[in-house]
């Protein structure tokens, strides 16, 4: 992940909004553990292989989002629009 996309997310994730707009985002394999994705706007966002372990993702909105591979263990789900999200092979323990 270039640090373009780094500094762009360490921006809207500390913007102060209610949630970030990460909408067609590539994050392929990031490492977002413990993240306050909370509310984040991450439809069509391509996170396969991300980490993802213990993030926050109430609400979130992960329409139509690659998640091939990412790890979710002890993600927080609640609320979350998975509607059309690709989960294969996706680590939901």
């Amino acid at each position: 992940m270039s640090e373009t996309v780094k500094e762009y997310i360490r921006k809207e994730l500390s913007s102060g909004k209610s949630s970030a707009n990460l909408r067609y985002a590539d994050l392929r394999s990031a490492n977002l553990n413990s993240a306050d994705l909370s509310f984040a706007n991450l439809s069509s966002a391509k996170l396969s292989s991300a980490d993802l372990s213990s993030a926050n993702l109430c609400r979130a909105n992960l329409n139509s989002a690659k998640l091939i591979s990412a790890n979710l263990c002890r993600a927080d789900l609640s609320h979350v629009d998975l509607s059309f999200a690709n989960l294969s092979s996706a680590d939901l323990n």
